[in-house]
C-alpha cells in the first residue's frame, strides 16, 4: 500500500494516508471525503562513508528561508 500526502478541501488539513488503488481516503480531522492528493517530496537514504553528497546539499543556504513546508532543514 503506497503512502500518499493529501490536503482536505474542507478544512485545509494536510495528512498522510496508506491507500490501495481505488480507495478514497477521508480527512482524519473533519472526516470529509473532499481531499486532494499532493505531490510528495522524494525521500532518499545516505549511508555513512558511502562517498555520496548529503541530500541537504541541494537546499538553499542556511540563512535563507525554508524552500518549502517539507524543507529538509525543518525535519
Amino acid at each position: 500500500m503506497p503512502l500518499f500526502e493529501f490536503r482536505c478541501e474542507n478544512c485545509e488539513a494536510q495528512f498522510e494516508e496508506l491507500v490501495r488503488q481505488g480507495e478514497q481516503p477521508e480527512c482524519p480531522h473533519c472526516e470529509s471525503s473532499k481531499v486532494e492528493k499532493l505531490m510528495s517530496v522524494a525521500a532518499g537514504r545516505v549511508t555513512a562513508g558511502s562517498g555520496n553528497l548529503p541530500i541537504a546539499s541541494s537546499c538553499p543556504p542556511s540563512d535563507a528561508p525554508p524552500c518549502s513546508p517539507h524543507c529538509c532543514r525543518l525535519q
